[in-house]
């Protein structure tokens, strides 16, 4: 991590800007999954209360959570 905070300090402030832009840019396109996901993931730990049919159900919630992660 020092190699980040040292190509920071040696180059202009714009460069740091930009540098801070694409690193907010990948965190962003990264977590947008995450978001997409998560409505199938609550359903999940919903449905899994239900005590016989919880399972079951919940399966198919689970591979779409996984596989849009």
């Amino acid at each position: 991590m020092s190699y980040v905070t040292e190509y920071l300090r040696r180059t202009s402030w714009l460069g740091a800007l930009l540098c801070a832009v694409l690193i907010l840019a990948m965190a962003v396109s990264i977590s947008a999954c995450g978001v997409v996901a998560l409505p199938f993931r609550a359903t999940s730990a919903v449905v899994k209360v239900v005590p016989v049919a919880g399972d079951v159900v919940a399966a198919p919630l689970d591979v779409t959570a996984d596989a849009i992660d």
